[in-house]
């Protein structure tokens, strides 16, 4: 059956037998074919259809196709228009490809070459329709928050982001390093009623300790050495929206004192200053360690605790969440290939690696293998070359694991079913459904009297 799936072409050409045999071969080639006698018939199928391609002759009654040119470069300027006429001069060529024009073709064409050039085509309008995708994801913080999940637990937490996003209670996100915590706690602001203020996030883990009262509270000029003039804090830049405490645990015990003060007051002093100041925010915090053991070793304060603990989300490793890997790999094979230009797909043996891989860094650590591997990838599939040497070794574990012969697999059904009757050879061949005799014969064979 022929693939449908390629593209949608419009053919305009006010010559009937020009246009059937065109539409054929671009039918026998797997495009949806859409055709048109003159220009003004082709702009109203534009409008209406998502037409990924146009093939239009020159000259043609009405609105000739120059004309039409104009029109889809003014009003669908991602649309490649390919000319295919009988009048070509290389004056009209020449003035067609300067204004952007795709290919000019002299009738009758090579068709194996109109093919291949329309397949091109087909796929920079592909690249473009993917690329404006994405920078509409990327021009707002908002739509930029794309969280990839379909499993049980993900599912759960999603649900939990809705019940939660307006509430004004502190969130506090659970979660090994490279699982996205801080995604959750951008998707808590941009899908709440606060999308419109500011999201900022404090990195506790980054910041050295001497630097990160100055950072939260902001200073006065002349407040230390160095302070040359007013600075505002992380603290009163979050007013009004949501601040976000990257590992809290971090945080220095001291300064634990000083942001519980803010909770419990929703006021600062800058460094330098005893003005107080009114700030009203959403606390959303994020940890890798257990922080009641952390409490327990005195290193983190106990009400602090329980003031930031009042909504507890627990993000799940990515080696917990296996089957979400491939949308997850979907998703950044695309990405990147927008990015690097190229189309490329993923073979089943990269994607069974990817699946079986143990992910010490989660999700982070998989983005950054899938940038890898199509960057460096030269032909249209991301095989195993592309991937790090330490998957190597686990393609190794998997084909080792694939050639377990038979013997291996009776050897362990024998072991399992002796085990599970506690050494007694005649349930143990009842429960196999061999015979006794059959039994002892496979026990001298692989030794295992």
């Amino acid at each position: 059956m022929v693939n449908t799936n390629n593209g949608k072409v419009l053919v305009v050409d006010d010559e009937p037998n020009a246009t059937k045999v065109l539409s054929a071969i671009l039918s026998d080639a797997g495009y949806n074919v859409v055709e048109s006698s003159n220009g003004e018939k082709a702009i109203k199928i534009i409008s209406k259809k998502d037409i990924d391609v146009v093939v239009t002759d020159l000259k043609m009654p009405g609105k000739d196709g120059m004309q039409l040119f104009d029109y889809v470069i003014e009003n669908y300027p991602d649309i490649p228009v390919i000319f295919l006429t009988a009048y070509g001069t290389v004056e009209s060529a020449v003035n067609a490809m300067t204004r952007g024009a795709f290919y000019y073709f002299i009738k009758p064409p090579d068709y194996l070459q109109l093919k291949s050039i329309i397949a091109r085509a087909l796929q920079q309008r592909t690249l473009k329709k993917e690329l404006e995708i994405l920078k509409q994801r990327l021009s707002g913080e908002e739509d930029h928050i794309r969280i990839i999940g379909n499993t049980p637990q993900m599912l759960k937490i999603f649900d939990a982001v809705e019940a939660v996003k307006d509430s004004a209670s502190s969130v506090l996100v659970y979660g090994e390093t490279g699982t996205g915590k801080e995604l959750i706690a951008k998707s808590l602001h941009y899908s709440s009623a606060r999308r419109d203020k500011p999201f900022i996030a404090v990195n506790c883990a980054a910041i050295p300790r001497e630097l990160m009262e100055s950072e939260l509270f902001g200073f006065e000029k002349g407040a230390f050495t160095g302070a040359v003039s007013r600075r505002i804090g992380k603290i009163e830049e979050a007013s009004g929206g949501s601040l976000f405490f990257d590992e809290i645990g971090e945080l220095d015990i001291g300064l634990q004192a000083k942001l519980l003060r803010v909770l419990q007051e929703n006021e600062i002093e800058r460094l330098g200053s005893n003005k107080k100041i009114k700030v009203y925010f959403r606390l959303i915090s994020s940890t890798n360690r257990d922080l009641k053991k952390v409490v327990e070793s005195n290193n983190f304060r106990e009400d602090l605790f329980y003031r930031i603990n009042v909504i507890q989300l627990n993000l799940p490793p990515l080696r917990e969440r296996a089957p979400d890997i491939p949308l997850l790999v979907a998703e950044f094979v695309k990405e990147f290939c927008i990015r690097e230009k190229k189309a490329l797909t993923i073979s089943d043996e990269v994607m069974k690696i990817l699946q079986s891989y143990h992910w010490p860094g989660n999700i982070r650590q998989l983005k950054n293998v899938i940038e890898r591997a199509v960057v460096l990838a030269k032909g249209r599939m991301i095989t195993i070359k592309e991937l790090p040497e330490e998957f190597l070794s686990q393609q190794e574990q998997i084909e080792t694991l694939s050639k377990k012969t038979l013997k291996d697999l009776e050897v362990q059904a024998i072991k399992d079913a002796l085990r599970e009757c506690k050494g007694n050879k005649s349930k143990a061949a009842k429960g196999l459904g061999i015979s006794r005799k059959a039994f002892y014969k496979r026990l001298r064979e692989f030794q295992l009297f």
